[in-house]
């Protein structure tokens, strides 16, 4: 059983061009922030603009955002809650030390073009790390989760409250710790799977946690891109709504890493997949649009409407041929 989606291209821009970004979406537009276009070299610090409404190539704005912004930064994450835009970490150079700022959280106001560094009241905070993933409750609350610290890689679940700034350390995920990985929230739940555990690409289960009991379960599958998603990393999941219906998606990523480590791009895929919620079922996402997105890893990906029913946005990544792609486009259901 399968679904159908159809690819819209929204925007080609050599200013996008980069790997390892933070896409998320406010209203009709994505915002852009950080990423490479040379390995363990950050771009810029500029926050772009892309319209997400059009059906034809959009323009790419630069926001012209008061001081102080970001430092410039690879692998970082951000999750949009409430018409704003938090984005947590990454690292900052060719050194693989992640950018330390002592638990600050980054705030974007789109409205007012506006970067808030936002500092914890609490005590605890999660270390610096970059490839990690955050989602947030729609509510008052973010996540994060894994990713890479200075060395190894992490299973840790993180919530930080926005309006305590406050952070709380949650129960960790199952092994192993991983970079890479994807989360989606749904219903009071944290939804995790793929990932690269330094050894091999993560697949087969989709680990579910609780907010209400602070507890982890698996649901496990076939990974064997029949039956359910291959086994891969740096893609992504999402929460969307097709036909009544919620489910999660998950899209594109790395199935086999380069022997070049970051310096090299490992198999990319193109495909989608859409787990059900009511039967607990992968279905795969069938495409026949005019023009698609080529295969890529170290993209990012956001909700479009209230929970992904107006479709997704995917924005950049690395290519199979180990080139940094500019492109934005959006599927719908």
């Amino acid at each position: 059983m399968s679904l159908n989606g159809h690819w819209v291209k929204l925007a080609q821009s050599e200013g996008l061009t980069r790997s390892s970004l933070c896409a998320s979406v406010v209203d009709s537009s994505v915002y852009i922030f950080g990423g490479e276009l040379e390995p363990r070299k950050p771009r810029d610090s500029n926050t772009y603009k892309v319209d997400i409404t059009s059906d034809s190539t959009s323009h790419v704005v630069i926001v012209a955002a008061s001081s102080p912004v970001p430092s410039p930064r690879v692998g970082a994450s951000s999750t949009s809650l409430n018409g704003r835009i938090y984005m947590f970490s990454g690292r900052g150079g060719e050194a693989m030390a992640p950018v330390e700022e002592k638990g600050h959280m980054w705030e974007f106001e789109p409205a007012r073009q506006k970067w808030t560094s936002l500092a914890p009241k609490s005590d605890a905070f999660p270390e610096a790390r970059s490839y990690f993933c955050m989602t947030n409750n729609g509510s008052d609350t973010v996540y994060v989760h894994a990713g890479c610290p200075e060395k190894g890689r992490l299973s840790d679940l993180w919530a930080f409250n926005v309006r305590k700034l406050e952070w709380a350390m949650l129960a960790s995920a199952p092994a192993p710790p991983r970079g890479g990985p994807s989360i989606a929230f749904v219903d009071g739940e944290i939804y995790r799977m793929n990932g690269f555990d330094g050894k091999s690409e993560q697949g087969g289960s989709l680990d579910i946690y609780s907010t209400a009991t602070n507890e982890w379960s698996t649901h496990t599958f076939e990974a064997d891109g029949k039956s359910g998603p291959g086994a891969r990393s740096v893609s992504a999941l999402l929460p969307v709504t097709i036909n009544g219906g919620t489910y999660l998606l998950t899209l594109f990523g790395e199935s086999d890493p380069s022997s070049l480590g970051h310096l090299g791009a490992g198999k990319m895929l193109s495909d989608a997949w859409a787990f059900s919620l009511a039967d607990r079922r992968w279905r795969r996402v069938d495409t026949s649009s005019a023009e698609e997105p080529q295969p890529r890893g170290w993209f990012d990906a956001d909700t479009i409407g209230a929970h992904g029913s107006d479709g997704v946005v995917v924005a950049g990544g690395l290519g199979e041929s180990n080139e940094r792609l500019g492109d934005v486009w959006r599927l719908v259901f």
